[in-house]
């Protein structure tokens, strides 16, 4: 096993030091270290124990997708609104059907074509970004709207992975097992989330005091492996657990500081798939299969081309802009390999789709800066050979237009209310299940016999009740006094009745659940346990106790989710709101960091004249965690500063460039810069004899400093300022080589 990791690790470094001269993603210098030492590869030394190394490399997925999940935060994902989604949605499903189309033009199997869509959907985050980074375009506004719907293709791509499991567990899937499978997904997603930001930060801010960066990692990485196996005994993967626990502490104040530490751990385990990915490279099938590869390489750059800007335009971008966002996405990467190797361990696919899939990733990967690059001369073609109307009319297209004001308030108030039924639905269902599955048999062990069978089912009905009684309550009152509530009661009294009625479905739903209990724990009629239900209700919703349980368990679920939120805001870390309020589409906020060896630190915003050179403004300055709102002339910049900026694409593209240009050289004659220390004795002819220490320049013109003075003591004397040298005063000095070599010249 030793053996076997020295040579991924020893063969994956010298690769990747390569490709990171040429300038190329690391993940392709992963898979090329894999292949040379996989089985196919005769000339080199090859792994022996591949059992281990797909363990490591499962190991590898999980980690990637817990660091995904920490970089990942659901808020964000709810203020983007819908056009991102419409995208993501129109692209995945586009792309899917390509895939399968393809498969099924070349006579592959069933599963096949299924798995085969998946991968072809998902387009890379890793390398999307690493191009934009190494093309500059990373601060400008279509980059932000291509990760936000590449963010949203990571997620469905784990909502994805469980589909496929699902559909390669039996043999003939049809649309009851594909419903129940989402319905499924989103009862744990939620029930997960919920219960994991109402326990996880509240847990941590109690021992925060006792977790240093050695126990945070522990704990954090404990944290991960324990949600993966839940996730895996209920039935989905422990990567999909994985993600879960990493996006709840991604809520957490210490989420940048897990992100840090679990970093190396992932990059580790993360080389090792990649490498483990490149094994599966047989040359013999890429060989018999370079058609295939051919047309998927094309089908993925002008389904995405196509496809992706007609996506993006429908989420409403012009058409300049969702062609750029559209030929950005052009390539699959990491989460494709991940569905491969999904498709792999259930046995559900067959084994040459695995290398042609690595080998279409590689060849996009290469093509990705240059189509990226295309999308603008590729626009202006089209702008020219089409109609302007038609140009306008395609500006136009959207699936996102804005309804009226009453619509808005009903849509809103409507969304609202049924996101809270929905959570509150699914916690009293988990907590019912609990309660059934383990305190119910617990009570009839302690009380045995016929006789006291009903006590113990009436003892744990009501301790149920008891235990949702807060979220049925919020359930059948939340919402009732909001904003949109009264617009919509004080505007018409046409609203009213639609507005009680609202009450009545959430209280039935509520009634429902007290009945299931009652249905369960006795043999009652129904008109009675639908009247036991009633009255609960009604007890539940004037219950000033259960009232005051429910808006504190709600506050405190609140302030979990929005502890970074308050953290980011009291170190000056969040963004301002006003950014999304510009007017002007084409101007936004951008962050920059100061590079440590810049060459304006220590010089005055007035003196750097950034808003005339560049045509930007300086809005904040954030230092050491405090926030500089507004700052003047007079400030000065520091290194690692972070400025907040306001500007045109094309000048916070010119502002980045001098940033990151106008800085000190790295020293290339490091070596001899080494500091040495000399002995002078003071001659007859010297230039220093009847001068001072600071007339002498020792130190300004030769660049050496004068140490002590040595007088047959224990220790040097220092040398006073007004002290003159004579004869043979014997001197040490510190100094570089050449400045030592000048000043023992003079």
């Amino acid at each position: 096993m030793v053996q076997d990791l020295a040579l991924i690790l020893g063969v994956a470094g010298i690769v990747t030091l390569i490709f990171k001269k040429l300038k190329q993603p690391l993940v392709l210098g992963y898979i090329v270290a894999g292949f040379l030492v996989s089985p196919h590869m005769p000339y080199t030394a090859s792994v022996a124990d591949m059992k281990s190394v797909h363990l490591w490399a499962d190991i590898g997925v999980m980690f990637l997708l817990f660091s995904l999940g920490l970089d990942f935060s659901f808020k964000k994902i709810l203020k983007m609104g819908a056009s991102p989604v419409i995208s993501t949605i129109t692209i995945i499903f586009c792309m899917s059907m390509l895939g399968v189309l393809a498969g099924h033009a070349f006579g592959w199997g069933r599963m096949d074509c299924i798995f085969l869509g998946g991968m072809l959907a998902m387009s890379s985050t890793t390398i999307i970004y690493k191009a934009f980074d190494d093309l500059g375009l990373r601060q400008q506004q279509f980059a932000g709207l291509v990760m936000s719907v590449l963010i949203l293709e990571d997620i469905l791509a784990i909502v994805m992975m469980v589909m496929l499991s699902a559909i390669a567990s039996g043999s003939s899937p049809d649309g009851s097992k594909m419903i129940g499978s989402i319905v499924s997904i989103v009862f744990f997603l939620v029930l997960w989330l919920v219960v994991g930001i109402f326990a996880v930060p509240l847990f941590l801010r109690r021992v925060r005091r006792l977790i240093n960066n050695e126990v945070m990692l522990i704990v954090s990485l404990g944290m991960c492996c324990a949600m993966a196996v839940f996730s895996a005994k209920v039935g989905f993967s422990s990567a999909f657990g994985a993600f879960i626990m990493g996006s709840i502490l991604a809520e957490t104040v210490e989420a940048e500081k897990i992100e840090k530490l679990v970093e190396p751990v992932k990059n580790l385990f993360g080389a090792i798939f990649f490498v483990s990915v490149g094994m599966l490279v047989d040359p013999e099938i890429l060989i018999n299969y370079a058609p295939a590869i051919a047309a998927l390489v094309l089908t993925i750059l002008v389904g995405q081309a196509v496809f992706g800007s007609f996506a993006f335009m429908l989420g409403g971008e012009s058409l300049k802009s969702a062609m750029r966002c559209g030929f950005s996405m052009a390539q699959i990467g990491e989460f494709s390999f991940i569905i491969a190797s999904l498709g792999l361990s259930l046995g559900v696919i067959s084994d040459f789709l695995y290398p042609v899939v690595v080998a279409v990733s590689v060849i996009t990967t290469f093509l990705t800066p240059y189509m990226i690059r295309l999308a603008t001369p590729a626009y202006n073609a089209l702008e020219h050979q089409l109609p302007s109307r038609l140009i306008t009319s395609l500006n136009q297209l959207t699936m996102s237009r804005p309804n009226s004001q009453k619509e808005n308030l009903w849509r809103r108030l409507l969304s609202q209310m049924a996101i809270n039924t929905l959570v509150y639905s699914i916690l009293s269902t988990a907590v019912i299940a609990l309660m059934f599955t383990f305190f119910l048999p617990f009570m009839h062990q302690v009380l045995p016999g016929w006789d006291l069978h009903w006590y113990a089912n009436a003892i744990t009905g009501v301790i149920t009740v008891l235990i949702i009684s807060p979220f049925l309550r919020a359930m059948v009152m939340k919402k009732n006094r909001s904003e949109e509530w009264r617009t919509l009661w004080e505007e018409s009294n046409r609203n009213r009745l639609p507005l009680l009625f609202t009450i009545l479905v959430r209280g039935v739903i509520a009634v429902g659940f007290i009945f299931s209990i009652c249905n369960h724990l006795s043999h009652f009629t129904n008109a009675i346990m639908i009247t036991i239900g009633v009255v609960a209700v009604i007890v539940m919703i004037f219950s000033r106790s259960v009232k005051r349980r429910s808006i504190l368990l709600e506050r405190l679920f609140i302030n979990n989710l929005r502890s970074r939120d308050i953290e980011a805001q009291v170190h000056g870390k969040k963004r301002p709101l006003y950014e999304g309020k510009l007017l002007d589409r084409d101007i936004h906020i951008a962050d920059f960091e100061v590079p440590a060896n810049s060459l304006w630190m220590g010089s005055t915003l007035k003196s750097l004249n950034l808003g005339k050179k560049y045509g930007v403004h300086i809005s904040s300055i954030l230092r050491g965690g405090f926030r500089l709102n507004i700052p003047n002339g007079d400030y000065l910049i520091y290194p690692c500063d972070r400025l907040q900026v306001i500007g045109s694409d094309e000048q916070l593209s010119k502002f980045q460039q001098a940033l990151n240009t106008e800085v000190i050289q790295d020293d290339l004659t490091v070596e001899n810069r080494e500091m040495k220390l000399r002995q002078l004795i003071i001659g007859s002819n010297s230039p220093f004899i009847g001068k001072t220490l600071q007339e002498s320049g020792i130190r300004d013109i030769y660049s050496c400093m004068v140490v002590g003075l040595e007088e047959g003591k224990e220790n040097l004397s220092p040398v006073p300022a007004s002290r003159r040298f004579q004869e043979g005063d014997i001197i040490w000095l510190v100094g570089e080589e050449e400045s030592l070599k000048a000043l023992f010249e003079v």
